[in-house]
C-alpha cells in the first residue's frame, strides 16, 4: 500500500466518523453528507449546532482544544475532515 492509499483510507475513516457525529447531534441520515455538504446551507446548522459538533468533534478525535478561528474556517463536512486529519497527524 502506498501513501495516497495510507492518506485516503485515513480520511475515509475520519469521513465516517464525523458523518456519524453530524447525524447524531443533527439528526440526519449520513447518506445525505459528503465532504461537500455545508453545515449551514446543506443541513441548516445554526451557530449552537455548530458549537456542539466542534465540542463532539473535540472530544472524539482528541485533538484538544479547535480555536475560534479554526472553527470559523470549517464550513463543509469536507473543512472538518481535513482539520481533524491534520489535527491528529499533528498530535
Amino acid at each position: 500500500m502506498d501513501g495516497s492509499e495510507n492518506t485516503k483510507t485515513a480520511q475515509d475513516e475520519v469521513f465516517t466518523k464525523v458523518s456519524a457525529i453530524i447525524a447524531e447531534n443533527l439528526g440526519v441520515e449520513t447518506d445525505k453528507v459528503t465532504l461537500n455538504t455545508h453545515f449551514r446551507d446543506d443541513l441548516d446548522a445554526d451557530s449552537l449546532d455548530l458549537a456542539e459538533l466542534i465540542m463532539d468533534f473535540e472530544d472524539k478525535f482528541n485533538v484538544g482544544d479547535i480555536s475560534e478561528d479554526d472553527a470559523m474556517k470549517i464550513q463543509t463536512v469536507g473543512d472538518a475532515v481535513n482539520y481533524l486529519r491534520n489535527a491528529q497527524s499533528e498530535a
